[in-house]
């Protein structure tokens, strides 16, 4: 099916400014996700009542998702001795000092998440113009720089997600794929939307929860009902 078609076919089953409820809204994603070859992500946008500008409402942190997010991310890790040893029995898809350190030097950026142990922080901190660009580098309060790198490493495997408000305080975050049942993506979205009421900056005034969209790879955001989180 060719891409207008499609997004015709799409178009006539979803109505503007329709507010869905959430299996319904999950249940037509994976329904338009089948005219596609690949396998589509589902995706939340999730608007909060921050303000981004200030520093004490500047969220960012890892949750890892009950379900997964059933996608393969393939991790470095800066270590050395028995915790470089860890890393690799724990999964880890490199592992490295100063020669993993030239490999992103040489442009090598095929690793989706950069775990450091603190004592190799200072040879990491050096890349921060590298890391920085395209967020890997290691950071404490997501817990990619810690002293138990297996624990870090397993959790990134298993289905951790990272988010940061972004402009607008929206945060952007993968929450399963096409082949997910309703339920597992529910279940995702639902958990995380809850550590983010946990984690409400103290500072934050007004309504916190504000919009929550879902989407996937090629096809709509759909609003859903606000009901659906509280």
């Amino acid at each position: 099916m060719s891409a207008t078609k499609r997004s015709k076919k799409i178009s006539e089953q979803i109505e503007e400014g329709h507010v869905y409820q959430l299996e319904e809204a999950f249940t037509l994603l994976k329904k338009f996700a089948k005219d596609t070859k690949l396998t589509e992500s589902i995706d939340v946008a999730i608007r909060l009542g921050v303000d981004v500008r200030k520093s004490d409402q500047t969220m960012h942190g890892a949750f890892l998702l009950p379900n997964g997010t059933g996608k393969q991310v393939k991790v470095a890790v800066f270590a050395a001795g028995d915790s470089a040893e860890a890393a690799l029995k724990a999964g880890a898809d490199c592992v490295g000092t100063d020669d993993l350190a030239e490999a992103f030097k040489k442009g090598d950026f095929s690793y989706q998440v950069v775990i450091a142990t603190p004592d190799m922080m200072p040879m990491v901190g050096k890349l921060g113009p590298i890391l920085g660009r395209r967020g890997l580098m290691p950071n404490p309060k997501v817990g990619t720089v810690t002293k138990d790198v297996a624990k870090a490493v397993k959790q990134v495997k298993s289905g951790q997600i990272r988010y940061r408000t972004e402009k607008g305080g929206i945060i952007h975050a993968l929450i399963g794929n096409e082949t997910f049942s309703v339920e597992h993506l529910a279940e995702n979205l639902r958990t995380f939307i809850t550590e983010l009421k946990r984690m409400k900056p103290s500072t934050a005034k007004g309504v916190y929860l504000r919009k929550v969209m879902v989407s996937s790879t090629m096809g709509p955001g759909l609003t859903v009902n606000m009901s659906n989180f509280l």
